[in-house]
């Protein structure tokens, strides 16, 4: 696993993507502080810049130095959540501006699994992550599932996990900094 983060971590510094196993479905990365990264990733996907993506995080070190006001009940849920949850928080900094959304806000997901969590650990930075497929194709449920044209659009395929079968997509629930609570997928 050392290897893979490695190689991951040296094609992502450079602005490059990757096609990578999460803790829920495989997903294409980038540094989310790179906006050119983050373009390529809208070009393979085929998806326009106005629907947004999530960005991976491995703790609240990260989560404040993307969000100055991270309303309490966020941590509420991510500590009652038993399967992988997704927030979607008011006004992100220190991100690409085109990794954002309309509303101002970000989605972000702190993971536990083992290869992204210590990857982010090395990036010190968020890694964005949407589902490898090309945008509305369904979401591949495994490595052999995924599109050629993905496989053969991103930088780096990281050689873990490609004979698991995903988990379901994670929870996604909108928090704004006036404590609304919206669950946009169960």
């Amino acid at each position: 696993m050392n290897e893979e983060i490695i190689n991951a971590y040296d094609v992502i510094k450079e602005g490059g993507i990757i096609l990578y196993p999460t803790d829920t479905v495989w997903g294409i990365g980038c540094d989310a502080t790179n906006p050119e990264a983050v373009a390529k990733i809208y070009k393979l996907k085929q998806r326009a810049e106005t629907q947004s993506m999530i960005v991976l995080m491995n703790g609240e070190k990260m989560m404040y130095n993307v969000f100055k006001n991270i309303p309490e009940v966020a941590w509420q849920i991510l500590d009652l959540s038993e399967k992988p949850t997704t927030l979607i928080l008011d006004e992100p900094r220190n991100v690409a501006k085109n990794i954002i959304a309309a509303d101002n806000s970000l989605g972000v997901r702190i993971v536990k699994e083992p290869f992204c969590f210590k990857l982010l650990e090395r990036m010190k930075k968020p890694l964005v992550s949407t589902s490898a497929n090309i945008s509305g194709q369904s979401t591949p449920i495994a490595f052999k599932d995924i599109n050629p044209e993905i496989i053969n659009g991103v930088d780096y395929v990281v050689k873990l996990n490609q004979d698991k079968v995903a988990g379901k997509p994670s929870t996604i629930i909108k928090l704004t900094n006036d404590s609304q609570v919206k669950v946009i997928r169960k």
